[in-house]
């Protein structure tokens, strides 16, 4: 295949066709969850950076300021999370998730590992292994391409050049 002249072509099509399904697919596995895709996102982001304003919360994820407030008021009236008000500037409202939102987002989580068992099904851990590491190669290249602003997600921050994994640097 990489010797067709239309490989790259390809690639990207396949590339953008398989994401936009599995969006999809997800969508409708999670639908009887009672929560749409916008919302388990924002609230998958703020479980693991619990507290963060909601200025940021709307920067990181590159979503506009009244879009993640509206989110925000639709997760709160769920009961899913919390604002509270900076306590050192009170102009700056912090996002927490609720026990609630805990228990929700751990049967996420399992509906979410058994949508990816049927998505993987069928192909073995070597071949994903090896397409895992060549599209995170190609985050950190477009990421690289970029201004440098983005940083890589906590998931890979273990994770070096071809795959194998690294020591992390944080402090424990």
């Amino acid at each position: 295949m990489v010797d067709r002249p239309d490989w790259d072509l390809r690639l990207g099509y396949l590339i953008h066709d398989v994401s936009r399904l599995r969006r999809m697919m997800f969508d409708r596995a999670l639908a009887p969850l009672g929560i749409t895709r916008s919302q388990w996102w924002v609230l998958a982001f703020i479980s693991r950076k619990d507290g963060l304003p909601q200025t940021q919360l709307a920067n990181e994820l590159d979503v506009g300021k009244v879009g993640v407030g509206a989110l925000i008021d639709r997760l709160e009236s769920s009961g899913f999370v919390l604002r509270q008000a900076d306590p050192v500037d009170r102009r700056v409202k912090r996002v927490f998730v609720t026990k609630q939102a805990r228990g929700f987002l751990e049967k996420l989580r399992k509906e979410t590992d058994k949508f990816n068992a049927q998505l993987t099904n069928g192909i073995d851990r070597q071949a994903l292994e090896a397409a895992s590491d060549a599209l995170l190669a190609m985050k950190h290249n477009l990421l690289a391409m970029s201004d440098g602003s983005a940083l890589p997600d906590e998931s890979e921050a273990d994770v070096g050049k071809k795959g194998k994994p690294r020591k992390s640097r944080k402090a424990a």
